[in-house]
């Protein structure tokens, strides 16, 4: 349940799905989990799913699926997916960062590090508006 006490702490809960429909069902459960803790807490928890693991290159049909279900359903999702990079991997098998992984021993990192800076943007201007919204909602 500790999962659920830090939901109801934060200023976003991200849940990262991979674009499979065993990914999907996951992310629908940790909503549901969410959805609980605003009533448990009454406040409202912003939160956003995150595809990871997806091909720059390539839009598979179930992802395509996965994503218009959720639009239609009025969930959130992050507009920059994390994609499958050999960078993200090197990260855990070298340490360090993007930033300090040599790219002379890791390909196409500057695409890994342009990824990661815009999820990071977006993860930022998301984290804005709700500041945003929730200043609205205190002095309405």
């Amino acid at each position: 349940m500790m999962s659920g006490y830090a939901m109801s702490r934060a200023d976003l809960v991200i849940i990262p799905a991979q674009g499979s429909h065993l990914d999907a069902t996951e992310a629908v459960k940790a909503i549901k989990l969410v959805r609980g803790q605003e009533k448990a807490f009454q406040k409202k928890i912003p939160f956003a799913i995150l595809f990871t693991r997806t091909s720059a290159a390539i839009r598979p049909r179930t992802l395509q699926s996965i994503e218009t279900e959720f639009a239609q359903n009025g969930v959130p999702m992050f507009g920059t997916q994390i994609h499958e990079r050999e960078a993200y991997r090197a990260v855990f098998a070298f340490g360090g960062t993007l930033a300090s992984l040599d790219s002379s021993q890791v390909a196409n990192l500057p695409a890994a590090r342009q990824n990661a800076r815009a999820f990071a943007g977006e993860v930022i201007e998301t984290l804005k508006k709700s500041a945003t919204a929730k200043k609205q909602e205190e002095v309405a």
